[in-house]
């Protein structure tokens, strides 16, 4: 080689003598070797060159990542700034390959789990005698083991341990990459101390040459940039990896919820699913970060270990018996931690669980004015939770205190055995820091290992959690076959194509379950279902989807304009259209908030026939709906001439005016099928159901002798209280995609409200001990400094005892001292964030329940669901962290340049300009950073809110058949998160590569004037000064990550204080409290009262003026304003003109609380909550168990309380889905009973409920508020039989008695009543008054 070089050059390569000279003169071919050719081929080895292919980030890293951050910087970033996504990265591709081998390892773990359950097990019969006779004491032990391995069974009673396997193989080339650089990066971390042996033997042989120590100063430059090159390759593939876990899961549990059995799901509720999406999937996301560290921590402590050995020999096995002794300690922080926080994400799942009940029934907790008794539930869960979190933080700062002082007391045993073995062992300065470089190596796997298995514990949890979802029973798909005809041959029931058959029945006979059985939701025990063609499927309650009213329709069906219009004409919504802003363009907000019940009962009808299916499953599809529009809906849609005449409808009714025109009948008595035939059949045959008929069916067969054409008028536009124009949802709904409304704090006002919050002492006495901390440590390395120095005074004399005491005594002190500091710390950290925790939820959780109804309307539940549960855990876990590491490693870095200083005075002159580009380094880049992370959470939302849209339409999907499209939407969703994902982990890479320079940089300038300046300084400084400089890298390093995470969390305290921020309705309690009787008589005032939804909107009543006194029954009937003017009582619409007076009090001086508690309504959606029967009935506890049955009696559910098990204390599921529409109707009778208040609004209450059911709630209604004033929405005739007036007009007042409407000939009453003669209502005294 040295031949060929000389050949090439033309002149000698090299001469041994050039290492004896001090000046050495090299060859030219030297020069245009080593110094040219060398130096090039290592730069190109070290730069980016893999960022400039054509992978994922490619050209990105150089030019676009610099925009971006440029452009962060200057403005705030949108959506829109965002790269696409490569086709390898988006969620489609992540998941399919996740999902193939999840299916492989799912169907292992099952089999595994039959062969468990399938082993035999060792009867007592087959036992020899001696067996039998087994003493007492050991069956006593069986006994007290059974309750352990009952628990362990439930545990093992799902397929489980194979959702890492999984991850492991989907992800395998990146984890193998990934481990390779980090193996490569871990050996080159030892190169370090070996360079700074060889610099402070350098310093003490003044006769070497100066060439050797810049020629050691440049490899040490050299070996750290390799590093952070490797290092960078390893992070970029970890985050990616992170990423790419998490979006696998959140697509997996979606995909399952879609699939999911009906058994399967009631184990977990929707806040619990969302809770798997969001906290379960984010723990693996962030595990995968760390993985490696599993095999690199041990191997790390391995080499440091290894290599100390050569340093000081067998003395270094002091220090290992330290680490094994730790062992133990660590093993039971461990399952400690795994028990506070398998209790924490109970306690978290519980809490959401409720939030999501408040959120789902806003509007009913308003009108009943139960929020403090929600509140004071929530807050209890509350503090149960942050007690657990107490605990887990006092644990963490225990083991942070036994880690503290780990590296402390390893390197006081090393080094006092070394002195103490023999006198021949004398600690000099590049013994002890060779040593304490390898021991600050080994500090960061000590570090690492509570904080790994801290997580690896919180991720073993979420895996439990995942595996027991992920592997639940699917829906049995075989249960329905696709074949010639209908047949339900479990109840011997056999339907033709082509026929109407109405079901029919009373409350909770089974009318919507044999729907569900149809469908293929039921479990079936027996028998199959035979179905020809394709299904849709129209719910008892509407399903409406946050998307443009045409797309409701359409459901993902193809563009037929003509079909369309036949279809919108049928279904009656033509006027609606014209009512609203942007006809069928209009945005309709979540859970169809911009649209009255009829309208998005017509708009899911429309649906269903749009998709032009072959059988239908109608769920009651008219109640919703006044019986005019109800009729005009049979004729044009369901009926024998309607769009549907040629298809199979399976319809449930309870309106006998429309079974004449059926083909068939069928009566459910109690899930059985009681008769099955046609209408004249089974009116002949005298059964239960012609009984039924002669008792209900009188006056509907006159109304509806013949359908004859009438002029439709709908209900219009009606937005219920709570409802508000398009303009204001669609605008709201359109504002994710720019995040300038979310900034409108300063970042310094956000970090001093978290430390007021937390409380300034706390804060102030915590810093003060990381402070005396880092005091300490620097205290420590300063007097190991001096102690090697004692090797140079007491060179080849003996080395006193007492001086090696003392060196040994005060080292230790001073290490033990850093770990009680820090523990001290900790502890007032922990409960300064727990401080603050509670504070700030307590507040938002407080504002959200007295913001006005018109906010719940515009915002979507899933953005105010993600505050609750994303942005309250960073605020309790996140936050906490960062904050503790930030401090920490501030202290650290600016002890380093400290002590740096202290060694090299010259080295100031550095500090200075690295400084400013650190911190203009950092500024760019925590400005983007931020941004992106803020876009990250903004766009997380929309995934959680068509999660939850699509549970709760989840039947709905699945009869059309459409679970593909919503995946497909899901995956879309996801994936416009993922654009600002993977920025953000291109931007820390950016960021990282740039601050390590400067960290190198430190190490240069540090040895470099170490150098320079060797005659003046001692062998010590030199190691105390480079051996800090090496750590230097990574604290800057981790203290830039800090900031940037800690302002990205801080960005949850800014989303939180958003929300509490928002201006609330009118106080609940005022000074001006009505009598405690009040109202005495129930007289209601309306004087000249206008109302408007905003201040900027058109009036929605205009100056309505009329006088209801005491005890009288009025009707509402009109096209709009009816559910408008209820709400006015309530104040969920404030008056921007006139007054209400009650009982001559006007309602707008008193508090919400005193009103609406003297108030009650039945609403007319029937909204339960999850608990106790009894706890939806009287929250607040207020009432005897005995006025409980009363009520009970009165609402006809006393004998079916009774034949629950537990009774009262029944627990109601999630939105009351274990009862049925018409029992949930009942149970908010008896809420209404329970009451006794003077006032009633009965608000279309009996929509849901069959004639009989209705017929005995309005007897109830009459015996037991014959002494109250009540007002009633009405859709059917019977509702406003026994009224004295109705109150009619469109926004304005019209009072007359209800036979008077019969006279009138034109509008929609004419049809409401037509065919009935005075002499079926009962009037009273005729007053009129007309308001213009």
């Amino acid at each position: 080689m040295s031949a060929a070089l000389e050949e090439y050059c033309g002149s000698i390569f090299w001469n041994a003598s050039y290492l004896e000279s001090p000046d050495p003169d090299l060859t030219i071919c030297v020069e245009r070797t080593v110094l040219v050719w060398l130096p090039l081929a290592f730069l190109w080895l070290c730069a980016p060159w893999h960022f400039t292919t054509l992978s994922p980030l490619s050209k990105l890293y150089i030019s676009k990542q610099v925009n971006m951050v440029i452009k962060g910087y200057k403005r705030p970033l949108v959506q829109e700034d965002m790269w696409d996504l490569n086709e390898k990265d988006s969620s489609q591709a992540i998941c399919q390959g996740f999902e193939d081998i999840m299916a492989i390892e799912l169907k292992k773990a099952r089999s595994s789990l039959q062969k468990k359950r399938n082993k035999p097990k060792t009867k007592d019969g087959h036992q020899n005698g001696l067996a039998k006779g087994v003493s007492q004491d050991v069956l006593v032990m069986k006994k007290e083991k059974k309750k352990k391995k009952k628990k362990k069974d439930s545990e093992s009673e799902y397929p489980n341990s194979w959702l890492v396997p999984t991850i492991a193989k989907t992800f395998k080339g990146v984890l193998l990459e990934s481990a390779f650089f980090k193996l490569i990066q871990d050996l080159l971390s030892f190169a370090s101390p070996q360079l700074l042996k060889l610099m402070i033997s350098f310093t003490q042989d003044k006769s070497s040459h100066a060439w050797t120590g810049y020629l050691y100063a440049v490899l040490l430059l050299v070996v750290a940039f390799l590093q952070s090159v490797i290092l960078q390759q390893y992070f970029q593939r970890c985050f990616i990896l992170g990423m790419k876990v998490r979006t696998a899961l959140m697509a997996a549990v979606y995909k399952k919820a879609l699939v999911v059995s009906n058994d399967s799901r009631k184990e977990s509720t929707a806040g619990e699913i969302v809770n798997l999406m969001s906290a379960d999937a984010q723990r693996f996301n962030d595990v995968t970060n760390f993985i490696h560290l599993l095999w690199s921590c041990p191997l790390q402590i391995a080499l440091a270990i290894a290599f100390l050995w050569i340093e000081l020999g067998p003395s270094v096995l002091a220090g290992l018996l330290v680490m094994v002794l730790m062992v133990p300690i660590n093993g039971w922080l461990a399952t400690k931690s795994r028990s506070f926080q398998m209790e924490n994400m109970k306690f978290k799942d519980k809490r959401m669980k409720i939030v999501n009940d408040i959120l789902n029934g806003i509007k009913v907790l308003k009108y009943y004015a139960w929020e403090s008794s929600f509140e004071a539930q929530v807050q209890e869960i509350r503090e149960q939770e942050l007690k657990v979190m107490r605990k887990f933080a006092y644990l963490s700062s225990v083991s942070t205190f036994i880690f503290s002082c780990a590296p402390a007391i390893v390197s006081l045993a090393t080094f006092a055995v070394f002195v103490s073995v023999s006198p021949d062992n004398i600690l000099d300065a590049e013994k002890a820091f060779t040593s304490i470089s390898l021991f600050n190596i080994l500090r960061f796997p000590l570090a690492m290992l509570p904080q790994l298995i801290s997580i690896m514990v919180q991720t073993a949890v979420s895996k439990k959690r995942l595996e027991k979802f992920l592997s639940g029973d699917d829906l049995d798909t075989m249960a329905i076959a696709r074949d010639d005809m209908i047949i339900l041959f479990s109840v011997s029931l056999d339907i033709k194509p082509g026929r109407l058959v109405a079901v029919v029945g009373a409350v909770g006979s089974g009318k919507t379950s044999l729907i569900s059985a149809l469908l293929g939701e039921l479990h079936s025990l027996k028998g199959r279902i035979n179905i020809k063609g394709s299904v849709a499927f129209v719910p008892q309650q509407a399903w409406i989807q946050n998307a443009t009213l045409k797309d409701n329709v359409l459901f993902g069906s193809d563009v037929n304009e003509e079909r369309y219009r036949s279809v919108v004409e049928g279904c009656a919504l033509g006027p609606d259209l014209d009512l609203l802003p942007g006809r069928d363009q209009t945005e309709i907000g979540e859970k169809g908030i911009n649209l009255s019940g009829g309208q998005k009962q017509r708009v899911s009808l429309a649906r269903a026939v749009y998709s032009s299916a072959d059988v239908y499953f109608l769920d009651d599809p008219l109640s919703a709906v006044d019986s005019h529009v109800g009729k005009h809906l049979f004729e044009r849609v369901i009926g024998p001439k309607g769009l549907l005449k040629d298809k199979t409808r399976i319809l449930v009714t309870h309106g006998i005016s429309f079974l004449p025109y059926v083909d068939e009948i069928v009566v459910l008595v109690n899930g059985v099928v009681s008769e099955v035939g046609s209408y004249d059949g089974l009116r002949a045959s005298k059964g239960a159901f012609s009984e039924f008929l002669e008792t209900y069916g009188k006056d509907e067969s006159t109304q509806e002798s013949d359908f004859e054409q009438i002029d439709m008028l709908p209900e219009g536009l009606e937005p219920q209280a709570d409802g508000s124009p398009e303009d204001i949802v669609s605008s709201t709904l359109k504002r994710e995609n720019s995040l300038r409304h979310s900034q409108r704090h300063n970042i310094t006002e956000l970090y001093l409200q978290y430390l007021r919050s937390m409380g300034w002492c706390l804060v102030t006495w915590s810093f003060l001990f990381y402070f005396i901390q880092n005091v300490a440590i620097i205290g420590q390395n300063v007097w190991l400094s001096d102690w090697t120095d004692d090797s140079v005074e007491y060179f080849n004399t003996t080395y006193p005892n007492h001086i090696r005491d003392t060196r040994i005594g005060v080292f230790g002190a001073l290490g033990v001292a850093q770990g009680f500091l820090v523990f001290l710390g900790t502890i007032l950290l922990a409960d300064g964030s727990i401080s603050a925790s509670r504070t700030l939820h307590t507040s938002l959780l407080s504002n959200i329940l007295k913001v006005p109804m018109m906010f719940f309307d515009t915002t979507p539940s899933g953005r105010i669901v993600n505050r609750f549960a994303k942005d309250i855990f960073t605020v309790d876990e996140m936050i906490p962290m960062s904050f503790r590491s930030w401090i920490l490693c501030l202290l650290g870095v600016l002890g380093t340049l400290f002590v740096i200083c202290l060694a090299t005075p010259i080295f100031t002159a550095v500090v200075v300009p690295m400084a400013v580009i650190y911190y203009f380094v950092q500024r760019f880049y925590v400005a983007t950073s931020r941004q992106l992370r803020r876009l990250d959470s903004v766009s997380r939302s929309p995934i959680y809110s068509h999660f939850g849209e699509t549970v709760s339409g989840l039947s709905v999907i699945r009869a059309y058949g459409h679970q593909q499209r919503f995946l497909k939407q899901n995956e879309d969703t996801i994936d416009q998160n993922l654009k600002s994902v993977y920025p953000w982990i291109v931007s820390n890479r950016w960021l990282a590569m740039r601050l390590e320079s400067l960290g190198n940089l430190v190490v240069f300038f540090s040895a470099l004037f170490a150098v320079i300046s060797r005659d003046s300084l001692n062998s010590g400084l030199v190691g105390l000064s480079i051996s800090y400089a090496l750590n230097v890298t990574q604290t800057l390093n981790w203290l830039v990550r800090m900031t940037s995470e800690l302002e990205t969390n801080i960005v949850a305290v800014e989303r939180v204080r958003e929300y509490v921020e928002i201006k609330n309705e009118a106080p609940w309690i005022t000074t001006n409290h009505p009598p405690d009787d009040w109202p005495t008589d129930g007289n209601i005032h309306f004087e000249n009262y206008k109302v408007r939804y905003r201040p900027e909107l058109e009036l929605i009543l205009h100056g309505i003026t009329c006088d209801i006194q005491s005890t009288e029954k009025i009707g509402l009937v009109g096209r709009t304003g009816k559910s408008s003017l209820t709400n006015c009582l309530f104040r969920i619409i404030e008056a921007s003109e006139g007054q209400i007076l009650v009982d001559g009090i006007d309602i707008s001086t008193l508090g919400l609380h005193d009103l609406r508690s003297r108030l009650t309504i039945i609403p007319q959606d029937p909204v339960l909550f999850s608990g106790t029967l009894r706890m939806n009935l009287d929250p607040f506890e207020k009432s005897s168990d005995e006025e409980i049955w009363t009520v009970l009696e009165l609402a006809h559910l006393k004998d079916y309380v009774r034949g629950l098990p537990t009774g009262l204390q029944h627990e109601v599921s999630e939105g009351g889905e274990n009862l049925s529409v018409g029992q949930r109707q009942l149970l908010c009778l008896a809420r209404a009973l329970l009451r006794k208040s003077r006032i009633l609004i009965l608000d279309e209450a009996t929509a849901a409920v069959d004639l009989e059911t209705d017929d005995l709630i309005q007897n109830t209604i009459r015996t037991e508020f014959s002494h109250c004033t009540v007002l009633t929405i009405a859709h059917r005739l019977n509702t406003i039989l026994d009224i004295c007036e109705c109150v009619t007009g469109h926004g304005l007042c019209r009072i007359m008695p209800v036979y008077w409407l019969i006279a009138l000939k034109q509008g929609c009453q004419t049809q409401f009543l037509k065919g009935r003669s005075p002499a079926q209502f009962s009037s009273s005294a005729i007053h009129c008054h007309l308001a213009k």
